[in-house]
This record gives C-alpha cells, structure tokens and sequence, in this order.
C-alpha cells in the first residue's frame, strides 16, 4: 500500500487543529478516621460547609467541620463501609432530598427511601434540605384558621395557616395524641400534611401509620422517619429534610402541615454530632449554635404572599419536658421562637381531663385572627371563666360555706371542663365546636350532671345533624351567629332537652 505525503499531512494537520487540552481538576481528600457516624479526611482544602461529599464506594457524606489541617463530615449512610486512606472528593452540591406529588401517601427515610415495601419513588425533581426562610415582602399576615378539631385548641389557642405553634408537656402527655388528631382533621379540607418522627421506635411509627390509614389520612399524608436504631446523623438532617419537601409544595401554593415529633430527640442527636466533631460544649453540653438549629428551621414556616403563590407551611413542633420544667434550656429556645404554645400538664392528663392542655400557660400569639366570628365571640370569655373556676376550686375545698353565686360558678366551670373533655381520633368540625360551646357558656348545661354533659352534648350534635343540618351549614357559611342561626340553635337545645329530660 502505497501512502500520500498529502495524506499524512492532512491527518496530522487534523489532529493538531482538534487537540482537546481540556483538563479536569479535582479536589481529592484521604479519610483519616472513620466511626459512629462521622469521618475525618485530609485535603479537601475547597470544601464549604453543608457540601456534598462523595467517596470511592459510592458512600456520600456532608461537610460540617471546617478546620485548618482536616475536614470533618457526617456520613448519610453506614460508616462501616468507610475506610482509613479511602479517597473522597468534593462534588459542589448541597444534599438535596426529592420532593413531588409521588411522596404523598408513602413513608421515607430522611434520603428519600422508601421505607414502606411499596417499591421505589418515581420522581426526578429535588430539593436542598437547607434553604433561607421566606424573607418579610415574601409573607403576608396569618387569618386564615388551621383546624385541628380540638375544642381547646381551636377556642382558646387557634392555629392560623403559617403559623409555628409549639406542642409542649411531659413524656406520656398526649402531644402526639395532639398531632395525630389536627392531620386526622384534614381531611377534605385541601391541607397536605408532613409528619417527621424524630428518634421514635420503627413500632410507634408503624403504629401511627396504621392509624392515619385507618382515618384515610394516608391519601394526603407523607411520613418522614429517622427511627431510633438510625444514627444521629441522620436523625439530625430528618427535620430539614421534610421541611425541603414540605415546602415544595407550599412553593406550588398550596397549604402545608408539618409536624416534627420531637425536637427535644433532634437537639440530643445535634449535641451527640457535635461533640464527636470536637466542638466546644456549652450549656447542658449543646453546642453554642443550638438555637440556631432550630431557629433556622422553624423560621421557614410561613404563610407567602398571592404574588408568590399564597401557599403556606404551618409548623407544629413537639417539645418534651421533664417534671414540667418549661425554663430548661430546649424549652425555653424553642418557646421563643415559635407564636405561641399548647402546654400539656401531667397532674390535668392523670386527673382525667383529656387533652390535658393548661389554659394558663398556653397561648397563641395570632389570637382572634385565626378564628371564624362565631368562635371568637363564643370563645372570648372562656379562657377567662375556666381559670377563675380553676382559682375558685382551689379556695373551695377549703370550706362549705358557699354562696349561691359562689357555687353556681364552680358548676359551670365544671361542666365547661366537661365539655373540653374530648376522645382521641374523634375532631370536631368548627360548626360543631360552636354548638357545643355556645351551649356551654350560655348556662344550658347547669341543670346537666356533670358525669352526663359528654353523653348529652353527643347526643344534642346528632339531633342537629338529623333534624336542623341548615343550621350548622348556616353557621359554617355565615361564620357568625345571627340572630335567627341564634334562634334556631336555641329551639333545637330547648327540643332536645325536652327529649333528654323525658
């Protein structure tokens, strides 16, 4: 075969022109000590904090100690795998988890796993974990009511869509109780709710997934776990991650619940991940960013303003207290951030006053706003008569002699307390809760025994149902009491405690 000069040169010419000198440049890192979660690599000199870090197994890990001569990481995944003089390499992402429509109805680890047998997720949209709160020109001001079917809630301490109100009270108290009935109370009421389990045993998460199955909770519901077996690392990123995709939705304008169950086992993983980075310890051995752990997380509740989409995200954390201690050092950060608190009281729980909220010590700092008229006006002096019934029936098991005013109070204290009363999984609709407390405060329950109000006032709800629906459809509508829904409400009690009497 015989070769052209021509040839030759044309092929060389060729090569020159399209050389590629396109070099690849790399970060590369070598861990040093790998174990309970955490790694430690030399090099790495362009990590920034938050940093998606990538090893040669596949293994991922985020970057969370900056220091001088290495850089410390929490691995997402197990550390066994991790291996002294391993290479990892910065990637220059943050950890993102996927978000979208498919989540709703499964339950996922803080990754993003399905962790719930129905096979994998079938979305491609994500979503960092950490993103800034909404700034003040993005919110707009919280009116719109979040009902959680609980009359003790919703008359004294309304929850208002975007707002952070807090869940607060002893081990075995109910809090839980609490979460479960407000996503139980969504249903048909356009809210998608987020439940984050915190450290729980995998049985108490399985259980509450049998419950919101039961109640068809499910269809509108996304369960993120970090069970208690789970390292603290990855229980710790378990909040921001539901929060990242809580908020996807709440940024496609819809209404978002979240709950994180609890906070007080998230502040013990952030401290155990602190100390094993080396970082100084603080008070109760926190390290000094812990208000900052929270802070930055329940600040990206909010309700957005139309020009972005009026969606809102509305926060319930779960704070646990020990002996009612609410000035101890998580309580108190949290209660400071968050626009109010439903405090839950062991001696109220055991005393059989279920739930066992403390009129006292709750509060919601959104008030009046949150309600509809009808409840604001029913529900004005009703915190005000329970606690001088409360400071009423302390001085009166002093002594037996009472005046008539005197005792005629205690007995409409007690049956308001009777009417707070209320069996879990069971929530009232608004126009319910109405009837029942415009009853209450209007004096028709005195001739009631105290032992017979909750049968009386069942009994008073179906009546309505069956025989004057228009009625509560009216109070629902109107969003006040008018005169004639007030002269209609008034013939059905007197109807049917002629029927209860007979």
């Amino acid at each position: 075969m015989k070769l052209k000069p021509e040839e030759i040169t044309a092929v060389i010419r060729d090569r020159i022109e399209n050389y590629d000198l396109a070099t690849s440049e790399e970060n590369i890192g070598y861990v040093l000590t790998s174990g309970d979660g955490i790694a430690r690599l030399y090099g790495l000199q362009d990590a920034v904090y938050g940093e998606l870090l990538e090893f040669e197994n596949g293994s991922t890990g985020m970057a969370m100690n900056l220091v001088e001569d290495n850089v410390g990481c929490i691995l997402l995944g197990s550390d066994r795998e991790i291996k002294e003089g391993m290479t990892a390499k910065c990637t220059g992402k943050v950890f993102s988890v996927p978000v979208g429509e498919e989540l709703i109805g499964r339950v996922v680890d803080p990754l993003g796993n399905p962790i719930d047998g129905r096979g994998p997720i079938n979305t491609t949209e994500t979503r960092p974990i950490e993103s800034p709160a909404p700034g003040i020109l993005e919110r707009q001001s919280v009116n719109t009511p979040l009902q959680t079917g609980i009359i003790s809630i919703d008359a004294m301490t309304p929850i208002g869509r975007g707002q952070r109100e807090l869940i607060i009270g002893d081990r075995q108290t109910g809090k839980t109780a609490i979460a479960i009935d407000t996503i139980i109370n969504q249903k048909g009421k356009d809210v998608i709710c987020v439940y984050c389990a915190i450290g729980q045993k995998a049985s108490s998460v399985a259980t509450i997934k049998s419950t919101f199955d039961k109640y068809g909770a499910m269809d509108y519901t996304l369960i993120v776990a970090s069970t208690a077996e789970q390292s603290s690392t990855v229980q710790y990123i378990a909040p921001y991650a539901a929060c990242a995709m809580a908020e996807h939705f709440m940024r496609q304008g819809k209404d978002v619940l979240i709950i994180y169950d609890d906070l007080s086992k998230h502040a013990v993983a952030y401290r155990a991940v602190s100390l094993l980075l080396k970082r100084a310890p603080g008070r109760e051995a926190y390290p000094g960013d812990v208000f900052y752990l929270h802070s930055r997380l329940l600040e990206r509740a909010a309700r957005l303003s139309d020009k972005i989409g009026g969606g809102s995200l509305t926060a319930l954390p779960i704070v646990e207290t020990q002996a009612g201690d609410i000035s101890a050092y998580i309580p108190t950060n949290v209660i400071s951030i968050t626009d109010g608190q439903i405090f839950l009281e062991t001696e109220l729980f055991y005393s059989g006053q279920r739930p066992a909220v403390n009129v006292g010590f709750s509060v919601s700092h959104v008030g009046g706003d949150a309600q509809i008229k009808a409840m604001k006006k029913i529900a004005g002096p009703l915190r005000i008569n329970l606690a001088q019934y409360r400071e009423m029936a302390v001085f009166a098991q002093f002594g037996s002699d009472l005046d008539d005013s005197t005792k005629r109070q205690l007995m409409q204290g007690e049956r308001l307390f009777e009417v707070l009363k209320q069996p879990q999984y069971s929530p009232y609709e608004v126009e319910e809760q109405v009837v029942l407390l415009y009853t209450a405060v209007n004096g028709n329950l005195m001739d009631i025994e105290k032992e017979q109000v909750g049968d009386f006032n069942r009994g008073l709800l179906n009546f309505i149902k069956t025989s004057d629906q228009a009625l509560l459809d009216g109070i629902l509508s109107e969003g006040q009491m008018t005169p004639e829904l007030e002269e209609k409400l008034n013939a059905d009690i007197a109807a049917f405690k002629d029927s209860w009497n007979a």
